[in-house]
């Protein structure tokens, strides 16, 4: 598509947004410049490039559920401002 063909303020009225006429200019060019990029990338044979949702490989995003020791009750228990049988006690939040 030709950006000369895209109606900048339409697009702005869609997205609710009010373009003076020197923004319009500007992001008629910057669109412009989106536009001819993406048809240079598609001059290029990507036929044996796999698809993905990201641009590398991302490993160790998860650790492994594991069960581990935690802090002693009494030691987590000195903590607390105020506690109750072994139990956080808080101001009251709803009436």
């Amino acid at each position: 598509m030709n950006p000369q063909e895209i109606d900048i303020q339409h697009v702005a009225k869609l997205a609710r947004l009010t373009l003076t006429d020197e923004e319009a200019t500007n992001y008629q060019k910057q669109l412009a410049g989106i536009l001819d990029y993406m048809d240079a990338l598609g001059h290029h044979d990507l036929s044996d490039v796999e698809p993905s949702a990201h641009a590398t490989e991302i490993y160790g995003a998860l650790r492994v559920d594991e069960s581990r020791p935690s802090i002693p009750r009494d030691m987590m228990m000195a903590n607390a401002p105020r506690s109750f049988q072994d139990q956080f006690q808080i101001p009251k939040v709803i009436e």
